[in-house]
């Protein structure tokens, strides 16, 4: 099992990035998958989730109450990838964002549920 993320980078307060993870090793679509985050000095902490589609097209998302409505998790499973994209970005968002593999069971904002991580992407968002 191996994720990927990709996409971070240095932006200025206001500012967009789109992040991606790369995901290999096992059936993509089987699996809810979910981005953490951690600042300096900090525990890390639930970004947001996405969960399986099943036989749907449909997939449910939930985020924190911190990026509710400035960030979208999103997910291809041809391609074996979910994505983060994130806009109006401030300073207190800066972290290390990583994506996480989340089996069925658990809550969506515990770490506790998540089996496998990628390596983590730096954001830095700063003026």
């Amino acid at each position: 099992v191996q994720l990927v993320e990709s996409g971070g980078g240095s932006v200025q307060p206001g500012g967009s990035l789109r992040l991606s993870c790369v995901v290999s090793g096992f059936t993509f679509s089987n699996y809810a998958m979910g981005w953490f985050r951690q600042a300096p000095g900090e525990e890390r902490e639930f970004v947001a989730v996405i969960r399986w589609s099943g036989s749907s097209t449909y997939f449910g998302t939930y985020y924190a109450d911190s990026v509710k409505g400035r960030f979208t998790i999103s997910r291809d499973n041809a391609k074996n990838t979910v994505y983060l994209q994130m806009n109006s970005l401030k300073p207190e968002d800066t972290a290390v964002y990583y994506c996480a593999r989340k089996p069925a069971l658990g809550p969506s904002s515990s770490q506790s549920s998540y089996d496998y991580w990628g390596q983590g992407t730096q954001v830095t968002v700063s003026s």
